[in-house]
């Protein structure tokens, strides 16, 4: 398997990537404006399955096992196009799997296999992704045959896992239900390097501290899912490359044992592959004329297959049974010494200073040819580093210890960005439920609603109380790898009883308000949060003239402290909210794109963020209590005239200081309210502008509500996953 063997100095397949800038857009022409398509990205016309499909229904009506046996055939099915070293692609579909899950990263959830994104650009076409299209290409008569009831998303995800147990490890299960999207991701910030592999000094302030690499990221250079396997920049020092591995798997959410595992159980199956010169390859898939069928880095020049074929540029397997789940990996890293060497395409690796040619793994074509392994500086850095020996000391000294420990991180890896159990489809989910899983018991149903409404009714809270409660128990929700959200209560649990953004002081009243009507009513506290809100919201209509009714379903349960990863929850702390027009600091980075962010990760729409917001103003629900946006006499109220005000011309808007404005009245110079760029925003923004005026018209007030409603139910109940 090639894992990250990406190679800097070498003629290796990443010096013919393609430049990452697009060509220009509308968007190229204004590089300032508020770029909304975040919010608009895999809208159903770009969907061929029609509005009726349901991946998730048809999953179920899958023959797992037929599909699973079809899978083990296929990984030792060679075929001439691609053919398998050694007779066998256990190594090319955990390499594809991997890669597919590795992108994922802890700080915003972005990246993973959870869509099949390998699929398209620019992933498709990463220097380290070379000839995973290989992969894909292999698995498509699977894919044909089984059709809608397997994405492709499951499809790779299964194939690596499938791969492990045709090597002989006992794997710790598998769970389907991941939906295909149609189109490259908007949202993902890759970096904003405009080359391949641009040295890592680009995305630190100080490549010689790992932990000051730019956030959300997590792999080192543009284009490699983790850290240059020739070390750091290429250049190749074990004991800085282990610096950047330990930073790089903290931010995919893995702690030192299952970075170990990972790497030593990654390359326990495969090779790598640098047998030949990378100048004779065709460009990568997005770069590649017709002729190539879609798929990239072919062999123009010889034969390019087999044991002459080029990937990352370092030659030869870690093992001397590379087909095999056993110990080898440990047995060649630590029973040899090891010099550098480089490939015949020119990358630094690893190989042993002496070796019997018996441990030697044989040629992937010819049986009676022994070949020399090789290490990488990533496996070499599990040697060098102190901490990392330790643990795989610990390893090699219980074998069944190490293939239970990378079973689970394997586990971990393919399913991190799926959500919480609920999601899991099929018959081989683990009925053990890990932490990182964000587990959440069943809440109650049975208990009154309306008895419980009225008890918060009386209790004395504000309506802005109720409503920004709720509200910050709920955003945290993040589509991108469905953690976060209402269900289970966590806004009382560390870490987030303490954010600044959920104000502490103000939630710990409410909530010793909360708590006692939840524990009196047998409603979860999580229920009664949401529904606070809720009956916030219906006061705001209520004195708007509006006689609405929020809908509510019950159900959440309460996490407790042992049920929650609180170091896996800092990344979902919210350092702004354009809901509440709050930033916990300045940033580099502008308010509204913050809001646009927190937006996308809700899963909202540009609509459903501008009616959120002007209602939140309305109904004075600012963080700190702060009245920037809110441009009405009748705080409370939910009615539409934060977009009246905003959208009048009789106002001008001034700027003060601190990104802070005045709404003043252009005939007398009067200040009539302030605000600020996330209030001001959508009434420039084209985009918004036009948003906010339908919502300035005297005849959609009635709109505007059921618009709210909508919205904020949509948001309350984004984690219910029991209800989908």
């Amino acid at each position: 398997m090639d894992g990250n063997d990406i190679d800097t100095s070498g003629k290796c397949p990443i010096l013919h990537g393609s430049n990452t800038e697009s060509s220009k857009s509308v968007m190229d022409w204004w590089p300032n404006a508020l770029n909304l398509d975040i919010l608009h990205q895999h809208d159903t016309k770009t969907n061929p399955m029609g509005p009726d499909f349901n991946y998730r229904e048809e999953v179920k009506a899958l023959d797992v096992e037929a599909l699973k046996a079809d899978l083990r055939a296929l990984m030792t099915e060679s075929q001439d196009w691609w053919p398998a070293d050694w007779g066998s692609y256990v190594g090319m579909f955990a390499r594809v799997a991997w890669h597919a899950a590795g992108s994922y990263r802890l700080a915003d959830g972005r990246g993973g296999g959870g869509t099949g994104n390998q699929r398209f650009a620019p992933l498709n076409s990463w220097p380290d992704n070379v000839n995973t299209d290989k992969g894909r290409r292999l698995l498509w008569p699977i894919k044909k045959k089984y059709g809608n009831k397997i994405s492709w998303a499951d499809l790779i995800i299964l194939s690596g896992t499938v791969a492990y147990e045709v090597a002989g490890l006992k794997t710790f299960g598998f769970a389907f239900g991941r939906e295909d999207i149609w189109h490259p991701e908007n949202d993902v910030y890759w970096g904003a390097e405009k080359e391949w592999l641009a040295p890592s000094d680009s995305r630190y302030g100080n490549v010689e501290d790992p932990a000051t690499m730019e956030n959300p990221l997590a792999a080192v250079q543009m284009g490699l899912i983790y850290v240059n396997p020739e070390g750091v920049n290429g250049q190749p020092d074990p004991a800085k490359t282990a610096e950047q591995i330990r930073e790089t798997f903290k931010r995919m959410a893995m702690n030192d044992e299952e970075t170990a595992a990972l790497t030593a159980g990654g390359h326990t199956i495969g090779k790598s592959h640098g047998n030949g010169s990378a100048d004779n390859l065709s460009p990568d898939p997005e770069s590649a004329g017709p002729e190539f069928q879609g798929v990239g880095w072919m062999n123009t020049k010889g034969r390019g297959i087999g044991r002459d074929t080029v990937v990352s540029g370092i030659e030869g397997a870690w093992t001397a049974n590379p087909t095999q789940w056993d110990m080898g990996w440990f047995d060649m890293l630590f029973g040899h010494e090891w010099e550098l060497k480089k490939s015949p395409a020119g990358a630094w690796q690893w190989e042993p200073v002496e070796i019997d040619e018996a441990d030697m793994p044989v040629d992937v074509e010819d049986p009676s040819i022994r070949c020399m392994p090789m290490m990488t500086d990533a496996d070499m850095a599990m040697k060098v580093d102190p901490i990392y020996n330790e643990i795989c000391q610990k390893f090699r000294a219980d074998p069944d210890y190490f293939s239970d420990t990378f079973a689970r991180a394997w586990f971990k890896l393919t399913h991190r960005d799926m959500g919480p159990k609920a999601r899991y489809i099929g018959p081989d989910v683990p009925q053990e439920e890990l932490v990182w899983m964000d587990p959440v018991p069943a809440g109650s149903t049975d208990y009154n609603v309306n008895a419980v409404k009225a008890k918060i009714a009386e209790s004395g809270l504000s309506l802005s109380e109720l409503v920004s409660t709720a509200w910050d128990s709920a955003r945290t929700y993040r589509g991108s790898d469905m953690r976060g959200g209402a269900n289970g209560a966590r806004i009382r649990l560390a870490p987030q009883k303490d954010w600044a953004g959920n104000e502490p002081d103000r939630l710990a009243r409410v909530l010793s308000v909360l708590e006692p009507i939840a524990a009196q009513s047998g409603a979860s506290i999580a229920d009664v949060i949401v529904l606070a809100g809720n009956l916030g919201v219906e006061q705001a209509a209520k004195a708007a003239g509006h006689d609405i009714s929020v809908p509510f379903a019950p159900g959440r349960g309460d996490a407790t402290d042992e049920m929650t990863d609180a170091e896996s929850f800092e990344p979902l702390e919210p350092l702004a909210d354009g809901y509440r027009n709050w930033e916990k600091s300045d940033y580099v980075v502008s308010p509204e794109e913050l809001m646009l962010d927190r937006t996308q990760l809700l899963g909202l729409t540009a609509k459903e963020m501008t009616v959120l917001v002007g209602g939140m103003r309305a109904m004075d629900t600012n963080h700190g209590g702060t009245k920037h946006g809110v441009f009405t006499n009748r705080p409370g109220a939910l009615t539409t005239d934060f977009f009246e005000n905003l959208t009048d011309m009789a106002y001008q808007w001034v700027p003060v200081d601190d990104g802070i404005y005045e709404i003043r009245d252009r005939k007398t110079g009067a200040v009539r309210w302030t605000a600020t760029r996330m209030d001001l925003v959508f009434g420039s923004n084209s985009i918004l502008r036009s948003y906010a005026e339908v919502y300035a018209q005297d005849d959609n007030q009635s709109k505007f509500v059921k618009d709210f409603v909508a919205a904020w139910t949509k948001v309350m109940n984004a984690d219910r996953f029991d209800l989908s």
